[in-house]
């Protein structure tokens, strides 16, 4: 069998009874938290343009549905993210839209998202050492738009393998000079769930695509990946559980960011108006990956005028932003909020360094990279130099065997942030796992951070109330809550 056919005879069958029950508790959170990111997303400017070119969030058509969906709630980067890949853009819209339109219960939904995560992550993961990472790593959401919607449908096996052909024949890929100085990046999950709903349209009218199109020596993983690990796809099926490595966003912003923020909110609660308005200096320690995306993202950021798609990933501007305010929020991407002289004055105080114990432990933990450098083994090291040189090589050192299962998998992208006072003293705060990041303290509590953040975009209790029952909800009740969460303001 093909990769391909294997993924889809596992995921076309897949049950809810199947699925471990703290999976879909997961999946649960995972659910309410993107209907916050699509609240947050409709409520910005960008947002707005985008409903008022492509018609609400859920409307008649379930494939322009999910496209808006998909564009709202990527927009800010106030979306999940798992082992591996920004999945959710596509893996929760996709069935959202779907189960509104073909009045899918509780169960429906939630077996049509896990299997949408399952099959994502696992795509991703095997392109995972590669140039393309997180929102930029578009076919993700081909992967769980055709996953997502052929679940939804009950569609057999063939079709699946199909759809995954034809799409992945002609894959998106992202230019970063548009994804990061231009609006069109709010593209950047709606254009990959058009292509992964339209290639289910052909496969369903009986068109075919070629059954190897990921392994193939000219297919995808060749050129989407500097080291292809094909046997991401279908390892563990059914026991390695990638939607148990969801990591949940509590404040809108880029990757590598959250800890840094986290800790920024920790310290105004330390520090007076004062103390805040006479700082001098702040110097982040981060790890690399936060360094290399804020230097990518640098050239884009200036002042006022900044496009959000670079905004979003700039370290000084979301750090002094929480400095100053004591929280992150989708309004402080756009006007007036980003026009405040004393946000700029203090982000040009802020400088960003590399920890190399910072960088070290963000890739031996298993998310984001270091599951797939497990699983290349010797062959990592030709990405590890591509990344960052040899010397992050002899870092990183001895790798661990791949994860048997994700129970205990956390996302290590730590900060310390210094800063530094008028009379010379200093304050610091020190995160390794962000809050929300998966781990000990997110699988412990995540329904409530993801309850804390739906209802901070506004949304009604009853929604928050009738997704943590979901599993038992009826068709009429979860196009209620659908249309309760995304329909009223």
């Amino acid at each position: 069998m093909t990769l391909t056919e294997e993924l889809s005879a596992w995921a076309s069958t897949l049950q809810l009874a199947d699925v471990p029950g703290r999976v879909v508790e997961i999946a649960k959170s995972q659910l309410l938290s993107q209907l916050a990111a699509a609240r947050a997303g409709a409520g910005h400017p960008a947002g707005r343009a985008v409903i008022s070119a492509f018609g609400p969030p859920l409307q008649a058509d379930p494939k322009q549905s999910a496209c808006v969906l998909a564009g709202l709630t990527s927009w800010l980067h106030f979306d999940d993210t798992a082992y591996a890949g920004h999945i959710s853009n596509s893996t929760a819209t996709v069935p959202i839209a779907y189960a509104h339109a073909l009045g899918l219960d509780g169960r429906g939904l939630l077996t049509s998202m896990i299997t949408a995560n399952e099959c994502a992550s696992r795509v991703t993961a095997a392109a995972t050492l590669g140039p393309f990472r997180g929102q930029s790593a578009t076919h993700t959401h081909v992967t769980g738009a055709v996953s997502g919607r052929l679940r939804s449908e009950n569609r057999p096996a063939d079709r699946w393998v199909a759809a995954f052909g034809m799409a992945f024949g002609i894959p998106p890929r992202m230019l970063a000079p548009g994804f990061l100085n231009s609006d069109a990046k709010v593209l950047s999950a709606f254009t990959p769930v058009r292509a992964g709903l339209d290639a289910c349209d052909a496969a369903l009218a009986g068109l075919a695509g070629a059954p190897d199109i990921l392994e193939h020596p000219q297919g995808f993983l060749s050129r989407f990946s500097t080291v292809p690990l094909p046997e991401a796809v279908t390892l563990g099926l059914g026991e390695r559980w990638h939607t148990e490595t969801l990591s949940f966003k509590m404040h809108p912003g880029g990757p590598g960011i959250d800890s840094a923020v986290d800790c920024a909110i920790e310290l105004h609660r330390e520090l007076g108006e004062r103390e805040i308005a006479g700082i001098t200096d702040v110097l982040v320690h981060a790890s690399l990956y936060t360094v290399v995306v804020d230097r990518q993202t640098a050239p884009y950021v200036d002042g006022p005028d900044s496009p959000v798609s670079a905004l979003v990933f700039s370290t000084p501007y979301t750090v002094a932003t929480t400095l100053l305010n004591g929280e992150l929020t989708p309004a402080d991407f756009a006007a007036p909020r980003v026009h405040e002289p004393r946000r700029w004055e203090l982000a040009a105080k802020i400088r960003l360094t590399e920890d190399r114990g910072m960088t070290r432990d963000s890739f031996l933990c298993e998310v984001p990279f270091g599951e797939a450098l497990r699983q290349a083994g010797p062959r990592a090291a030709t990405w590890l130099t591509e990344f960052g040189g040899p010397g992050l090589v002899e870092l990183v050192g001895e790798i661990p065997p791949p994860s048997v299962d994700f129970t205990q998998a956390s996302k290590v992208t730590g900060a310390r942030v210094v800063v530094t006072l008028a009379d010379g003293s200093t304050r610091e705060r020190r995160l390794d796992i962000p809050i929300g990041a998966v781990g000990p303290d997110t699988r412990a509590r995540h329904a409530e951070l993801v309850r804390e953040k739906f209802l901070s975009t506004g949304g009604a209790k009853s929604v928050a109330d009738a997704v943590a029952d979901l599993e038992h909800a009826s068709a009429r009740e979860v196009a209620e809550l659908l249309e309760t969460a995304l329909l009223t303001p």
